[in-house]
């Protein structure tokens, strides 16, 4: 290929690159501006509960782990691949860490490494076989998935809450939200908190924004997800760039399966169940696309938060039913794509002419 060949292909996925970072604001608008009109309506029609900030922030409490767990969603999907082994980690990490902890009378911060390590093990093996092996990344991690599930149940199969102190006493660590709270039914006032796994999923939510939004591997995953012949011609380790996704996919799936321990203080085969779908769910509300390319981190948290925000608005107006929240989720979730789809059919469009 010639080097003016070369130029133009360069050029032309630059142009594609940011064409797909203004797509990816265009999601990101439309995910928030949903949210919080959802939010607002439950606030003027339901009332009641999502009046007080603590209902807000317990969304949050509930779903640290799966902020995690869809921001290491949303990195693999950018790249153009896929990971549904992350519930089956979470739930291991759980169980691990509940029987190191109240069994071999362990201490929280090995834990937390050994934590670490199950994700990072599973993180460098499947990113092998699917970035150097050119595996498909739906069958490795399928394979992950079941694999993560057996060892689970091998560790233990009784559920069993923790009752090692330390752990406990972190379990129930609450951080006050200054300039926030309402007052209970015996007329005191209450001040809003979030739990420690809040502040560990929000920092992850800002470094990883970071890390798509101004370095070189960042550019690198839109770029790979984009167009993966342009990324070769830029220059860009096509191999190495998904290894890295999934690697980081498999740490925060670590992460997030300690914080999930620290919030349900409890070791079970069943932890963690659909949380790989729900993952996926949430970067598609978030406006990242299954094709890659477009995404962003600051919209999976966001996804996360419609999420469990439509669930709750289900819930508070009677329809208690399992059932009634799986169609919910449904509906979402389609209407997101939907309108994924129109969207970029209508810039295209716009590009064309």
């Amino acid at each position: 290929m010639s080097k003016s060949n070369i130029k133009v292909a360069s050029g032309n996925s630059l142009m594609n690159r940011a064409k797909n970072i203004t797509d990816t604001n265009l999601l990101l608008t439309i995910t928030i501006v949903v949210f919080f009109a959802m939010y607002i309506g439950a606030m003027v029609f339901q009332g009641a509960g999502f009046l007080k900030p603590q209902t807000f922030f317990n969304i949050l409490n509930a779903n640290a782990a799966l902020i995690i767990l869809s921001c290491g969603m949303s990195l693999v999907m950018i790249t153009g691949s896929i990971d549904i082994s992350v519930g089956g980690i979470t739930a291991l990490v759980s169980m691990c860490c509940a029987v190191y902890l109240d069994y071999h009378g362990g201490n929280v911060f090995v834990a937390v490494l050994v934590a670490l390590a199950i994700g990072l093990a599973f993180g460098l093996f499947q990113g092998f076989l699917i970035a150097y092996l050119d595996i498909q990344p739906f069958i490795v991690t399928l394979a992950g998935m079941f694999f993560a599930r057996g060892m689970t149940t091998i560790v233990n199969t009784k559920p069993f809450n923790v009752e090692n102190e330390a752990f406990t006493a972190l379990k129930m660590t609450r951080v006050v939200v200054p300039g926030m709270g309402s007052v209970n039914k015996l007329g005191k006032y209450v001040n809003a908190y979030v739990e420690i796994g809040v502040l560990v999923a929000l920092i992850v939510v800002i470094v990883l924004f970071c890390v798509l939004r101004w370095t070189k591997l960042g550019r690198s995953f839109y770029a790979l997800g984009g167009n993966k012949q342009s990324a070769l011609m830029l220059g860009i380790n096509v191999k190495r760039t998904k290894f890295i996704a999934h690697l980081l996919c498999g740490i925060l799936a670590g992460i997030g399966g300690f914080v999930y321990f620290l919030h349900v203080g409890s070791g079970s085969a069943s932890h963690a169940t659909g949380a790989e779908m729900d993952a996926i769910a949430s970067s598609i509300i978030g406006g990242t696309m299954l094709t890659g390319g477009v995404g962003n981190i600051i919209g999976t948290f966001f996804g996360v938060l419609s999420l469990s925000t439509i669930q709750n608005i289900v819930s508070s107006a009677g329809l208690d039913q399992a059932w009634w929240t799986g169609i919910t989720r449904a509906v979402m979730l389609c209407l997101f794509l939907v309108i994924q789809s129109v969207v970029m059919t209508m810039r295209k469009k716009k590009v064309a002419e």
